[in-house]
């Protein structure tokens, strides 16, 4: 849930909270730049409709309450499954983490308290709502000193199937009013037994009712009186003991009349003149039902009914001869001393036997007393150690319970606390299986995020959710392939570790270079790497760069560009230069600057392959280097001959003069054998002009041939 984004509104940032029934988060606002809290009802009731409706009812009811010790509802809403309530964010505690921090209070800071928790009472009453849940854990405090209640209403949307959740009713039974523990219909007066509660457990730190179980607390609500709070705290004033007094009547009437009239007695309570105000009494109970001590009922006290009307009806016997009668009452005489006096030895034997045997079951019983030891939040076998060592007795097994709030292992409730019992007592203790396992899905087949975010709602921890990544010809990437734990398990959410293999797609590598390449050699290169061709896919066209069979072009995939295995290639190939192209071939002769002595020959020529193409030679001794320069109609070819990176002679040739016959020239001629050194060949040009019809071709003087200007010329001789 954490970094969900709910309602497409509400950006859930951290979890603060939640009980039985609901999750509370820290979120943004991000349409109003604001935090917010939201509660988020828990899955396990999404499908409880009679829940889901007074949920509802009831959130919408609190919304219509504005109040500034109310927190206030901004909004409710549900996105699929999910239910939740937007409210007010307060950054502070709530009441009951004060109370175990620093109780007890100051008077004067309980008071405040509770005439703002009065406040917020009072007008949720005016507007027909009972909050019916009020409890120190229900009461925020912001840093500002400012009281917040909320959760009005939500209380009563626990359904028979909840009510047994750890917290739902424990948490609260401390804080009932006796109609309420009596299932009656608990109206504004049941707030302001409970408001009573809180103030009592504000100015002295313990709760006035503490049982072995709630069924047991919800009955001393009912019939038995608590420790007045100034035999706890004698330094409370005698007027908030009066308020307490009056709150906690078991009798609504005798309570205030409204949480106003309750206000209003707190705000005059610190005043001076009634910090010493006399105790106020209330009048005794006429309860038929209350238990009374009657007078023993002695033997021969009462006749029966039919007896006394014999007596009264009977006629008088007739008178007997004296002595006869007077024989009779002596005889009547002395039995009667006889008959009392036996019943009276019998009765003091009875009784003797009764005190000796009373006496002795008193010395049996007559145990110690011991305190029971505080085992909340240690283990299980420590806690049943310490329980043993007081002298006590472990019920068992020990109850076990999920617990989404407290670690395994740990006891987090126990029947008998903050009292003392006979020795060899029996006390039983809850234990946290910690949080409840849920049942994990299949994910394989679904997209990484969605099942980090399914696992994050359902409360694993997003720091133990890992991930690998591995190729696939079949997966799409980003696509689960496998899990751990397997679908199906029993896991604890925010305990376990989970392990995806998610899809990478296909493999990817770096498209090789095949431009260049022989048509043989590129069609190797692509079945080593996987890589497809087909027939279609060889284009053919002509080329004056390439030699024929060379690739031209590759597509669609560049060098080095990402591409996976199977993919299809297409290739462009060279079927040689155009068929209208013509070649010429020049021959370059030439000797060292130095017969012997190595010179550096660059070749430099361009036709229609290409400008400025080189050849570089090394050369001892006179060699001949044909170039052949290929041309397209109405394009032109050059050649430049260098050495010792000096120019020694350039040529050019047209495509139309090779169309008239040119097949090939001569050019920079070697120095004559003899010389050791002589100029660069070609620095003496001959005049191209002779003197009559001939060849139209001379020498110069190196021995080199030499063009004539026209095809009539003669002889020419060099400069």
């Amino acid at each position: 849930m954490i970094g969900h984004n709910l309602g497409g509104r509400y950006e859930i940032l951290t979890r603060i909270g939640g009980g039985g029934m609901a999750l509370v988060y820290k979120a943004h606002d991000v349409l109003l730049n604001r935090n917010v809290a939201v509660k988020v009802l828990r899955q396990q009731f999404v499908h409880d409709e009679e829940f889901i409706r007074r949920f509802r009812r009831e959130a919408q009811s609190a919304a219509a309450l504005s109040h500034p010790n109310v927190v206030s509802i901004y909004d409710v809403g549900q996105e699929e499954d999910t239910h939740y309530i937007v409210m007010e964010y307060i950054e502070g505690h709530n009441l009951n983490e004060i109370i175990q921090e620093r109780a007890p209070l100051q008077a004067e800071e309980a008071v405040r308290i509770a005439m703002q928790i009065a406040d917020a009472l009072e007008h949720a009453h005016q507007n027909h709502i009972i909050h019916r849940d009020i409890k120190p854990h229900n009461i925020l405090i912001g840093k500002n000193g400012r009281v917040k209640v909320t959760d009005f209403g939500i209380a009563r949307a626990v359904t028979s199937s909840t009510i047994t959740q750890t917290g739902s009713v424990v948490g609260s039974v401390h804080y009932f009013s006796p109609e309420h523990a009596k299932g009656v219909s608990a109206g504004e007066k049941s707030d302001i037994y409970s408001l009573g509660i809180v103030l009592y457990q504000m100015v002295t730190g313990r709760l006035p009712f503490l049982g072995e179980s709630p069924i047991s607390v919800a009955l001393k609500h009912l019939q038995e009186t608590f420790e007045e709070p100034r035999k706890v705290n004698p330094h409370i004033p005698q007027s908030v003991e009066n308020i307490i007094l009056r709150a906690l009547r078991k009798d609504p009437a005798e309570r205030y009349a409204s949480a106003r009239e309750m206000l209003y007695d707190m705000d005059t309570c610190l005043k001076p003149e009634r910090l010493d105000e006399p105790k106020i009494d209330f009048a005794p109970d006429d309860d038929l039902e209350e238990t009374r001590v009657m007078p023993a009922i002695r033997p021969g006290d009462f006749k029966p009914a039919a007896a006394v009307a014999a007596d009264r009806s009977a006629p008088t016997p007739p008178e007997r001869k004296q002595t006869s009668r007077q024989e009779e009452e002596k005889t009547a005489e002395n039995k009667g001393w006889k008959k009392p006096t036996a019943i009276i030895v019998s009765t003091l034997v009875a009784l003797g036997l009764i005190i000796w045997g009373f006496m002795w079951l008193l010395d049996k019983l007559d145990t110690p007393e011991v305190t029971v030891p505080y085992v909340i939040g240690e283990n299980e076998q420590t806690a049943i150690q310490m329980l043993q060592e007081a002298g006590l007795k472990v019920e068992q097994p020990a109850k076990h319970e999920y617990n989404d709030e407290v670690e395994k292992g740990i006891v987090f409730d126990q029947s008998k606390q903050n009292m003392t019992v006979k020795e060899g007592s029996v006390v039983a203790i809850t234990v946290s299986d910690g949080p409840e396992p849920a049942t994990l899905d299949n994910y394989v087949g679904q997209s990484i995020e969605e099942a980090r975010e399914a696992l994050i709602a359902l409360g694993a921890d997003e720091q133990r959710i890992d991930v690998r990544e591995e190729y696939s010809d079949d997966v799409e990437a980003g696509v689960i392939m496998e899990q751990n734990p397997a679908p199906n398990s029993e896991i604890v959410p925010s305990e376990t570790d989970f392990s995806f293999v998610v899809s990478k797609g296909k493999e990817t590598f770096e498209m090789p270079e095949l431009v260049g390449k022989t048509l043989e050699e590129a069609k190797k290169i692509i079945a080593e790497y996987g890589l497809t061709l087909s027939d279609e896919d060889i284009l053919y066209e002509e080329s004056f760069e390439y030699e024929k069979d060379v690739v031209i072009d590759q597509t669609p995939f560049a060098p080095k560009e990402a591409v996976t295995k199977g993919a299809a290639i297409s290739l462009r190939v060279s079927a040689g230069i155009p068929k209208d192209a013509k070649q010429y071939q020049f021959n370059v002769d030439i000797s060292p600057a130095v017969n012997g002595q190595p010179s550096e020959v660059v070749i430099v020529y361009s036709d229609s392959r290409g400008e400025n193409m080189e050849e570089k030679h090394t050369i001892t001794k006179r060699e001949v280097f044909p170039v052949t320069v290929v041309l397209a109609p109405n394009s032109e070819a050059t050649i430049s001959v260098f050495r010792d990176e000096l120019p020694i002679d350039t040529a050019s040739i047209s495509y139309d003069e090779i169309v008239q016959g040119e097949s090939s020239s001569v050019i920079a001629s070697p120095i004559d054998e003899g010389e050791a050194e002589a100029p660069p060949a070609g620095t003496g040009e001959d005049n191209g002009n002779g003197n009559g019809n001939g060849n139209g071709n001379g020498n110069d003087g190196n021995g080199n041939n030499g063009r004539g200007g026209d095809e009539s010329g003669g002889d020419g001789n060099d400069e």
